[in-house]
């Protein structure tokens, strides 16, 4: 318990003698306590050591019986030579079924490991010696499970590097991974144990746990299925959990929610409270070896359901959660959890996908069940369906959780999946970005008579199109990041805007106008392999990704502006005619039409803004000018307007017969200038713009309003007022 406190903490302390405080001090830290003769300094722990005692941290509250002590464990090469070297294992873990060994690798920056596949043989080598020897130490009726396990941070690691720890049986865990099982740990305490049991000996039988009950035998939807009552403490041991937030990209059935800590204490509560459980937990058994039924004698002719003996011969992961998880889980460490029975439905050997269909068939009309989790279960729903178009939604689904998965890729945990809560970086939901990508233009063009036609992100079967998908993505969009970083990065945040839903929406459009200039004119992009295709859509990502990247704050506000479909549809225009002004060839159909509809759209929302403004100009400036110097006798006239005004604005007064009405309604909009800076004193605080400068410079933006409005009241000049112009006078 002591180690556990010291582990859990990010820093660590040692006392030192008050005259050396100082000394200690300059090599890092802070000193606490400084009134006393012995003050303690704190200093922060190196990143491998925080690294060890939280993996040390996590099977200290997963409940492992033994675990190694401060520096690890040590294994003699010869345990009968007392001088014989040994081997430093960073943390090691025992229990009654599983032995432990772990290496922890990490580094302050995400980077390369060059010396990765030595470390794994090193690690690897000592699995023999370290089996006998745990089991001889501290022994037991039956022989433990031995698992070797990597644990990694900021490590990127090659497929061949993955592909070896599998070859020689190390499990490999990121700092996603640890992240996820200390939050499991979180909400279900040491029952969190046999999760981690389930990721690393899928398959391997669990010593002294088979069984023996009644149960009837019945067929649901042509499904096999048993009913039986059993205790939670056994079935916490068999059971298994496939949560969607551990990002275990080998886990494709993943459809759970992580469990409620809230919810389980108030069920805890409620069965402190004698309370009862009136409906079935669903499960699914694994077939094979760890399930047989007994048929005993029946009474009766009745054969809807058959009663019998259930043979159950668990392993690990042999019994998966479909509904009823937090009932079960709330069982984890109470007192009535060996005491106490819960009914079970557990069907036999259903697939992973009819799992799935069937936790949203029963949670699907649940408020606690959000719908965007739906769209994220199409990866599994439909990823062998017959259907093009239902299979497409299932490649996209998992494409777009790959991207979130993956360090290299400028969507890395940015994807706001069911079971992430929203943030300024992580805002980019999936159902948005996967309606986007399944649109016309990116795997089916047509289809004729039924026969369909494959679009250029198609690679023949659904794992080459996956791997096509990530990796057209990634490479556009870091086209776009790498010219817009700063922007990119914000996110939602105060200035950002282009990653999100329909900043990346419009992007993807934008692909997809790429590709159907492409094929027009000529290239058949499908046949093309992944880098090919890569090369021929850089040169447009390039210069999308510069006009992302020369915006003026004006103008992302008004692309953060662009909302919902026809803001998508705005965005996505303005982003091709982006591309049309550097590659003139690129002109997708409508463009043009766009170009010159804007132009002539932008001039008439600056006549119209430019009169507002003229219009409440001459009210505001009039009213004050009388307020200040009255309006008897004309005294406004003669001391609020300079001289060489009056006689302008009164010869104008003169020519027009007065038509209008008195001078005031003869001023023109550049006029109102030399009355502002005349009185000054009176209008600083309501005209003056921008935060310095003298007054001819923050009233200048009415001569840049009275060059617009030159312009747009003369449209037979063929001048269009620009976007960023427009913005400004908005503004």
């Amino acid at each position: 318990r002591g180690l556990a406190r010291k582990n859990k903490l990010s820093y660590i302390t040692r006392t030192v003698l008050k005259a050396k405080g100082a000394e200690s001090l300059s090599e890092g830290g802070e000193i606490e306590n400084k009134s006393k003769r012995s003050p303690r300094l704190k200093q922060d722990k190196t990143h491998s050591n925080l690294l060890e005692d939280r993996v040390w941290s996590l099977f200290y509250r997963m409940g492992f019986t033994h675990l190694s002590g401060k520096g690890g464990a040590f294994l003699a090469i010869d345990p009968k030579d007392e001088n014989s070297p040994k081997n430093q294992i960073d943390v090691v873990g025992l229990d009654s079924e599983i032995a432990i060994a772990v290496e922890c690798k990490s580094s302050e920056e995400f980077k390369k490991r060059p010396s990765f596949q030595d470390e794994l043989a090193k690690h690897a080598l000592i699995r023999e010696k370290f089996s006998r020897y745990v089991n001889q130490q501290v022994k037991q009726d039956h022989r433990r499970h031995t698992v070797l396990a990597m644990f990694t941070v900021n490590a990127l690691l090659t497929e061949n590097d993955r592909k070896r720890t599998d070859d020689l049986n190390v499990v490999l865990f990121n700092e996603k991974d640890l992240e996820y099982y200390e939050q499991l740990t979180n909400h279900l305490g040491s029952a969190a144990r046999y999760q981690f049991f389930a990721d690393t000996l899928p398959g391997k039988s669990i010593e002294g746990l088979s069984i023996r009950i009644p149960a009837l035998k019945t067929k649901m939807g042509g499904e096999n299925c048993y009913t039986f009552s059993i205790s939670p403490d056994y079935l916490l041991k068999i059971a298994y959990i496939s949560h969607r937030l551990k990002g275990k990209a080998s886990d494709v059935s993943t459809y759970q929610r992580m469990v409620s800590k809230s919810r389980l204490n108030k069920i805890k509560e409620y069965i402190s409270n004698q309370g009862i459980f009136p409906t079935n937990i669903v499960i699914n058994l694994d077939k094979n070896r760890h399930l047989r039924f007994e048929r005993a004698k029946q009474e009766g002719d009745r054969d809807e359901a058959v009663f019998g003996w259930l043979n159950i011969s668990p392993s690990y992961k042999s019994a998966w959660i479909i509904d009823g998880q937090h009932r079960l889980f709330a069982y984890s460490g109470h007192e009535l959890s060996k005491k106490s029975v819960l009914s079970v439905l557990a069907f036999e050997g259903l697939p992973s996908s009819t799992q799935a269909q069937l936790f949203v068939d029963i949670n699907a009309k649940q408020k606690t069940v959000k719908q965007n989790l739906l769209r994220e279960l199409y990866a599994e729903l439909n990823w062998d369906s017959i259907d093009d178009e239902t299979r497409v939604s299932a490649i996209t689904s998992k494409a777009i959780q790959d991207l979130d998965d993956d360090p290299e890729s400028p969507f890395y945990q940015r994807i706001l999946l069911s079971d992430e809560k929203k943030s300024d970086t992580r805002r980019i939901t999936l159902d948005s970005m996967a309606k986007a990508l399944e649109k016309t233009g990116f795997y089916l063009t047509k289809i004729k008579k039924d026969i369909p036609e494959y679009g250029p992100l198609w690679a023949g079967d659904n794992d080459k199109t996956l791997k096509r998908t990530t990796f057209i993505l990634n490479g556009w969009f870091k086209l776009i990041k790498d010219r817009a970083e700063t922007w990119w990065n914000l996110g939602a945040g105060d200035g950002g805007g282009l990653a999100m839903n329909d900043g990346v929406t419009i992007c993807i459009n934008g692909l997809r106008s790429v590709l159907q200039h492409l094929e027009k004119n000529g290239l058949k992009l499908i046949k093309l392999d992944n880098e090919e295709l890569l090369k021929c859509i850089s040169p447009y990502g390039e210069a999308l990704g510069n006009y992302f990247g020369e915006l003026s704050d004006e103008n992302k506000r008004t692309f953060r502006s662009l909302r919902g479909g026809q803001g998508q549809q705005t965005g996505t225009r303005r982003c091709q005619q982006a591309i049309h002004e550097k590659i003139s060839e690129f002109n997708p159909p409508g463009l043009s039409e766009f170009i010159e509809l804007e132009k002539s759209g932008n001039n008439k929302k600056t006549k119209e803004i430019i009169d507002r403004i003229e219009v409440a100009l001459q009210k505001t400036i009039v009213e004050e000018l009388k307020d200040n110097f009255g309006d008897e006798t004309n005294q406004w006239w003669f001391n609020g307007v300079p001289k060489n005004l009056r006689k302008k604005v009164s010869d104008r007064h003169e020519d027009d017969d007065g038509k209008r009405g008195g001078e005031e309604y003869y001023f023109e909009l550049i006029d109102y200038r030399d009355i502002i800076t005349s009185n000054w004193n009176i209008f600083e605080k309501l005209f003056a713009y921008g935060e310095s400068g003298n007054k001819d410079k923050r009233t200048k933006w009415l001569v840049e309003i009275n060059e617009l409005r030159r312009i747009v009241s003369h449209p037979s000049s063929g001048v269009h007022i620009s976007l960023e112009q427009l913005s400004k006078l908005e503004e």
